[in-house]
């Protein structure tokens, strides 16, 4: 077993028993979810008990709430056990299901419980659907119980339209059931985009039936880097999507309410494209899809006519596959060096009688040319585009969406030009970023730090906007590159629970959100990973301590705790604690030098040891 997946086991395992609650005290609901409804108005008394063949009424003749009550027996019996019956058949006592059309916000929900029934109104089928998530994880997990739903109305309603999970599946590829599981995981959130990275210098991942060759050479590559060592491991790395595949993931993620936008990146990251056909590069070639990481300085040739015939043919099968409404063009970290020696680029910036400035150099101005092709081929498809941050540079196609990823500058520039902007910023939102300082005892990362409390503190309104120009930040989207993830469980446990946080941050209202209060209802989520076996960073269920000097009794006073209050053992000698250590029970006071040792013991797993050495100062005269 290499160290890596040692370290998964370790630290992505499951644990089924962090709650220190047993099945009998688990029989009723808690509304105290994430993501944070808006507005949770508990009832005095009452309450909905759940019991097998309870009903769940869906109106006649809509396949939408058909599937909503369907998604909804299923997680009931998942989590307890009992089997509901949909059914269009209105009875005196059950669960409705129903729309009350809300164009301003179709997202938003109301549930309401009374001893009589449980009714889920959305603004839309897909508000039906947030209402069944909710009560979905407001349920305990027991099973051969029946469950009490205490009497409540609920008003909810998301932050933001556009909610986004990013999955790479370029670096390397990741099978149809894991790509759906993905789905699952973003569903289970809340979030409502899934931004799909289909092409890199690394693999061509989406067949294009009038470009064979893309699928045929271009998604196979001859093997991979081993991490960070230069050495390769031997053996091939390939796979792609079908069409019918790629249709067939549109629809499962559409009946969760989730849009999915391809990324055919362009002009650079094109390598896997020009192994497959090299006239299309600025040297031609020959080209090999790259077997290691970073950014070729081989990309699509701009002053080529059948660079823009290939655009056109890719992104016209991309259209017919993905209804959705923004394609994602990419635009990011395109290396000009060919472009300014290549003759036909440069005929192009003649043509097209380009000069450089200031601002941007002319093959800067060449890229935003592509782009602007790009554009308006899909305009004429009734689509429009997104890009990453960089299509700023040279002038903005008219109507582009901006991904803000090297920070914020970039969406705040896309605001003030009045362009719809995506937050994305890499500080915050990239996945692949260890989750922890102690990157020794974490599985290989790109770098960068991300622990769960930045995600959950990030602002995607920056102050130096007006309330007008912030209007053009629709929403925020959090990214998972795989150049270091190889396996989707690997990825699962880069996800969660960082993508709680990010849930937390797209849907609750910023009044609501705060870190300590969303800890505190984290180990019910967690209940759910276990469920759905998982695999999850356990990072905030470590021991967290708090040292206070007290120089008047010379003692510094330490508090040590966990998100759950699991028992805790310690020493102060040096040694391993274990289950026979002394239980802490209150604030320590320590009034020599020692090191702390302390563990978490919960039913089937224990934390990491905890150490902390402790200075103590003499008392004052």
């Amino acid at each position: 077993m290499k160290l890596k997946d040692k370290l998964l086991g370790l630290i992505g395992f499951s644990v089924a028993g962090l709650m220190m609650f047993s099945c009998t005290e688990l029989k009723e609901a808690n509304y105290q979810i994430i993501p944070m409804p808006l507005d949770i108005q508990l009832a005095e008394e009452g309450k909905f008990v759940l019991t097998e063949g309870t009903s769940v009424f869906y109106p006649e003749n809509n396949e939408k709430m058909q599937n909503n009550a369907n998604f909804l027996a299923e997680y009931v019996k998942e989590k307890t056990g009992i089997t509901l019956s949909p059914t269009t058949e209105a009875k005196k006592k059950g669960i409705v299901l129903k729309v009350e059309e809300n164009k301003e916000k179709p997202e938003g929900y109301t549930l309401k419980v009374t001893d009589d029934n449980v009714v889920i109104s959305g603004g839309s089928e897909a508000g039906v659907f947030y209402g069944i998530q909710t009560l979905r994880k407001s349920l305990p997990v027991v099973q051969g119980e029946k469950v009490a739903l205490p009497a409540v109305e609920i008003i909810d309603e998301p932050r933001f339209d556009y909610r986004g999970g990013m999955l790479d599946v370029a670096r390397h590829f990741i099978e149809m059931d894991s790509v759906k599981r993905f789905i699952d995981i973003l569903a289970m959130h809340n979030i409502n985009r899934f931004h799909w990275h289909l092409s890199e210098d690394q693999g061509w991942r989406i067949e294009i039936k009038s470009r064979p060759l893309l699928t045929e050479k271009g998604s196979m590559r001859k093997e991979t880097v081993i991490g960070r060592t230069g050495k390769y491991g031997g053996k091939p790395h390939g796979g792609f999507f079908t069409q019918e595949e790629a249709k067939e993931i549109v629809k499962y993620a559409a009946d969760r309410y989730i849009t999915v936008i391809p990324e055919i990146d362009m002009p650079g990251h094109m390598l896997s494209a020009l192994h497959a056909y090299p006239e299309l590069g600025c040297t031609g070639g020959p080209y090999e899809v790259w077997c290691h990481w970073g950014v070729s300085k081989d990309v699509l040739c701009a002053g080529n006519d059948a660079t823009l015939k290939f655009i056109e043919d890719v992104l016209g099968e991309i259209v017919e596959i993905f209804p959705s409404e923004y394609i994602h063009i990419g635009g990011d970290e395109c290396p000009k060096t060919r472009w300014e020696s290549c003759p036909k680029c440069q005929a192009r910036i003649k043509e097209l009688g380009i000069k450089g400035d200031e601002k941007h150099s002319a093959e800067e101005y060449l890229q935003s040319f592509i782009i602007n092709h790009a554009e308006k081929f899909l305009n004429s498809k009734g689509r429009q585009i997104i890009g990453w941050d960089e299509i700023l540079e040279g002038g903005l196609a008219p109507n582009a969406t901006v991904m803000s990823w090297r920070g914020e500058e970039g969406g705040i520039e896309a605001a003030r030009q009045k362009h719809k902007v995506i937050m994305t910023p890499h500080t915050y939102l990239y996945f692949d970023y260890y989750q922890s300082y102690d990157t020794r005892n974490e599985p290989l990362a790109i770098g960068g730090r991300l622990p769960l409390e930045r995600v959950y503190n990030y602002n995607p309104m920056p102050k130096v906007l007006s309330a007008e120009e912030q209007k053009y930040i629709i929403g925020i989207q959090a990214n998972l590159w795989t150049e270091y993830i190889p396996t989707f469980k690997y990825a699962e446990y880069m996800l969660m629970p960082r993508i709680a946080a990010l849930s937390e941050v797209q849907w609750s209202s910023a009044d609501k959100r705060n870190y300590e209060c969303f800890l505190s209802r984290l180990p019910r989520m967690v209940e759910l990973y276990d469920l759905k076996q998982y695999n999850y960073a356990t990072h905030a269920f470590f021991i967290t301590s708090k040292l206070v000097q007290d120089d008047n009794e010379g003692v510094v006073k330490v508090a040590l705790k966990t998100i759950d209050n699991c028992p805790i053992h310690y020493t102060l000698d040096g040694s391993e604690p274990t289950e026979a250590s002394p239980l802490y029970e209150d604030t320590l006071k320590i009034a020599e030098p020692c090191t702390i040792n302390a563990i978490g013991i919960r039913p089937n797993m224990k934390t990491r040891i905890f150490t902390q050495k402790v200075e103590v100062k003499a008392p004052q005269q």
